[in-house]
């Protein structure tokens, strides 16, 4: 009996996993060398866009299984779907369901960079698209095609690259907004190679016509822009067609986007509008679109390269006053986070500042993980019942997926954290690096066991409100009036749990006191700014005009005896 079990589950083994593969050839025209990457073949029962558009964290999310490949050598072919490969949102390429399929490859090259810290890693460079593994310029792709998965054992399936991601158009500058771009020392030092850092440089009213003021600097962070967002000089486009916008209920949801751009444009070039330089940094690279704006173990020295190379290259050019009080910093979400981190571990160099649905800045509220206290992400409970955590919810508590879901996609997308998704590149950034270059993991990627030592690493180097606690004695009189924080209480991603956290110790702190601001928005999303006056919709088009205006009110407080408040106020 006993060996006739074990037949029977070897052969439902061979049966499992002698299903649908795919056989991709990398065609000689298409490659002058061997290649590195990871390879992806993305599958969608539908027609209504790519299948590399219609992987996502939502319901409606199509398949994709994922493969690294070293080495490959043009004409030869690679086998996708085998035992080990990664897929989403099926637990194992050996569930594909029988049926008919669009059927694309892509494959994320990656180059091979000889780090100063001795380690050789394979890792996708940005290539002016902000860390995108769908739009990357320079990856290789092919047409969607019908193919049909007849689920029977040792089925091959042929597909093919047939072109190449083309390169992206730089945008141009204007009579407003300048564009910027610089080999950074420090960090071409630490990845062995050239590497740059961007900036988009909106200017004041009226900014070459008084050549002798100084302008302080409204430094806003957030994802990859393409662009000075948020900022038409033209009314929206009539003929552009309508979008409604499911996530605000709201019709025309476009052209509103385009409204608010404009009005922003009418206000800065008013009368009445503060006369700041406002930036927006590009620093995308090998592991997302952008950088935390922070030292980090495995992306290198940004947040020195920033503000000690990027932002005074700036002010130098622009005519920026050139001092920390002048400078402020604001943002939502990952901008969030980052302008609260640039002020925690750079008190000196920045004057205030304005941080909205931060991503967590507690760790014992990693969204809804206690990374200090629990033994797995992924569930609550270890005994007979394990609940999934959730990962997404929306305005009334309705979940569209769990922490298990999100981590599965970006495991089929990338090991190694290379990802280029949300969950990777918090580990990129607050892990150390691990014996094989990569970032250690801060839990396992497929069972969610959380990794203590890693988490205790985090807790010292990048948990920004245990570190404002820990160092308070030094940190408060350099932070005091300078810490704001802003977060619906109904975050999409249950990022209103850190802050809460963070609120208790700042308000409970009087030596000094923190003096600054905490608010919530009832029932708003992400990335609600603080503004009670508007709904989440419209709020968080605002960013620019609602916290230059708040500086400027407030800066006179904080400014040193002397400070030049009045010249760049035309």
């Amino acid at each position: 009996m006993r060996l006739l079990l074990l037949l029977f589950a070897l052969s439902l083994s061979s049966f499992c996993f002698g299903q649908a593969r795919f056989a991709v050839t990398l065609p000689k025209n298409m490659a002058d060398k061997p290649l590195d990457g990871r390879l992806l073949v993305l599958l969608s029962t539908n027609n209504d866009a790519e299948p590399r558009f219609q992987i996502t964290d939502g319901a409606n999310t199509q398949i994709v299984i994922g493969a690294d490949v070293e080495d490959w050598q043009p004409g030869k072919k690679q086998l996708v779907g085998s035992a080990g490969h990664d897929s989403y949102p099926i637990a194992s390429p050996a569930e594909l369901p029988a049926g008919t399929y669009y059927a694309q490859v892509l494959l994320h090259i990656y180059e091979t960079f000889n780090r100063a810290d001795g380690h050789v890693v394979k890792l996708p460079m940005d290539r002016g698209e902000g860390q995108q593994w769908n739009r990357a310029p320079g990856n290789l792709i092919s047409t969607p095609t019908q193919v049909t998965v007849s689920g029977k054992p040792g089925e091959v399936i042929d597909l093919a690259f047939d072109q190449e991601i083309p390169a992206i158009e730089p945008a141009k500058d204007t009579e407003w907004i300048k564009h910027i771009k610089i080999r950074s020392k420090l960090l071409s030092e630490f990845w062995g190679r050239d590497m740059y850092l961007g900036a988009h440089v909106l200017l004041p009213k009226d900014w070459d016509k008084h050549p002798d003021v100084k302008y302080p600097l409204a430094v806003n962070h957030g994802h990859f822009p393409s662009d000075f967002g948020g900022f038409r000089t033209t009314p929206p486009d009539e003929s552009m067609p309508c979008e409604y916008s499911a996530r605000f209920g709201m019709a025309c949801y476009n052209r509103t986007v385009q409204q608010e751009a404009y009005d922003f444009y009418k206000a800065w070039s008013g009368p009445n509008f503060p006369r700041v330089i406002a930036i927006e940094i590009q620093h995308a690279n090998q592991y997302y679109d952008d950088s935390y704006a922070v030292n980090s173990e495995n992306l290198g020295p940004y947040g020195d390269a920033i503000t000690y190379e990027l932002i005074p290259y700036i002010e130098e050019k622009f005519r920026g006053i050139g001092e920390g009080w002048a400078r402020f910093l604001y943002g939502g979400s990952t901008g969030g986070w980052e302008a609260l981190a640039a002020q925690v571990l750079y008190p000196d160099d920045y004057g205030t500042c304005y941080a909205a649905c931060p991503d967590p800045i507690d760790f014992r509220a990693y969204t809804v993980v206690n990374l200090y206290e629990d033994d797995y992400a992924y569930h609550v409970g270890n005994g007979f019942k394990k609940t999934d955590r959730p990962g997404r919810r929306d305005s009334l508590g309705h979940v569209s997926t769990t922490l298990r879901q999100m981590n599965m996609r970006e495991k089929a997308l990338g090991s190694k954290s290379r990802s280029g998704q949300q969950w990777d590149i918090w580990e990129a950034v607050y892990s150390p690096v691990g014996d094989d270059g990569y970032p250690q993991r801060i839990w396992d990627k497929t069972t969610g066991k959380i990794n203590p030592a890693v988490a205790s690493y985090w807790k010292e180097n990048f948990d920004l409100a245990w570190i404002m606690k820990r160092d308070w004695a030094t940190l408060g009189p350099k932070l005091a009036g300078k810490v704001n924080i802003y977060c619906g209480d109904m975050d999409n991603y249950y990022l209103n749990n850190a802050v809460y956290l963070a609120e208790e110790f700042l308000e409970s702190t009087t030596t000094p006191y923190y003096n600054g601001e905490v608010a919530y928005g009832d029932r708003a999303e992400h990335c609600w700014n603080g503004d009670p006056t508007q709904p989440n919709a419209i709020s968080r088009l605002r960013y620019h005009r609602m916290f230059i205006p708040k500086w400027a009110k407030t800066v006179g407080v904080l400014a040193p005896e002397g400070a030049d408040l009045s010249s760049w106020r035309y």
